[in-house]
């Protein structure tokens, strides 16, 4: 799950009954950056673990607490996730996310979540990858208004020559905080990537979350991120991510950096 900040990072001024309206008509998954990625369509192989460290770093952010939630800038979010190929098509994977806050200062626990995933077999050859994520956990509230969240995505992704492109339709549903009323709320994600080399891939990466599904938030509000990066595949065994998001609505933390690193363990696939 790509974990959002409330609309309390804004930055530009704004009084509390402003930033207190916007946290509750903005955002489901209220917990600020904590893994930012789009997700291929592909599964882990049976057998296998893949260990991934996620580490993002919001440069300008939200600077005030809102509702007992913290501010996003100067935040370090660093994310650890463990999956387990199961069968050739059924993986699960399961989070734990922490926070260094320099306003409370030390490392804290966010929370924890469990991601089983399922996609459309090889042997059935689809035009496309097709996989599905159900993702759903807990947050504790000083990180996040909504704390038991569930992340639906759909996955559809596609290798043409040199390109790479990947879709994530995702939609996310609040169970417990000032969410819960506003039913599913469209969070679409997208990137394209290009093949320089074998080994670097250049592309440009996309995360909203634009609202209610059939009431969408004024593009104001909404959260529009777009994010430049680099992927290495250095080795079948090792994953390699870098990016620096740029927030280009009000809604959204005006700058981050991620990282994204991982090792794999057991069956491997070859490298590209």
């Amino acid at each position: 799950m790509r974990f959002r900040a409330t609309l309390g990072q804004f930055h530009v001024p704004m009084n509390r009954i402003g930033l207190s309206f916007f946290l509750y008509a903005g955002l489901l998954a209220a917990q600020g950056n904590y893994e930012i990625q789009v997700y291929p369509s592909e599964t882990q192989a049976p057998g296998s673990t893949m260990i991934e460290l996620h580490s993002n770093f919001t440069f300008e952010g939200s600077k005030e607490i809102v509702d007992g939630v913290q501010p996003t800038e100067h935040q370090l979010h660093e994310t650890i996730e463990i999956t387990q190929g199961i069968t050739d098509w059924f993986e699960t994977g399961f989070y734990i996310f922490t926070s260094v806050n320099p306003h409370q200062g030390g490392w804290q626990w966010v929370g924890d979540h469990i991601r089983p995933r399922v996609r459309v077999p090889e042997e059935w050859k689809w035009p496309v990858g097709v996989s599905l994520s159900l993702e759903f956990g807990y947050q504790r509230h000083y990180f996040s208004a909504d704390t038991w969240t569930l992340e639906i995505r759909p996955i559809v992704d596609k290798q043409v020559g040199r390109w790479y492109l990947a879709f994530n339709p995702t939609f996310d549903r609040s169970f417990h905080g000032p969410s819960v009323s506003h039913g599913l709320v469209f969070s679409p994600n997208f990137k394209a990537g290009y093949d320089v080399t074998k080994k670097i891939n250049l592309g440009l990466e996309y995360y909203g979350e634009l609202g209610p599904v059939g009431n969408f938030d004024p593009l104001r509000d909404q959260q529009q991120q777009i994010v430049p990066c680099i992927d290495l595949n250095l080795s079948p065994k090792w994953e390699f991510n870098f990016g620096v998001g740029v927030g280009v609505t009000q809604g959204t933390d005006h700058l981050l950096v991620k990282m994204i690193l991982g090792r794999r363990f057991g069956k491997t696939v070859k490298a590209p």
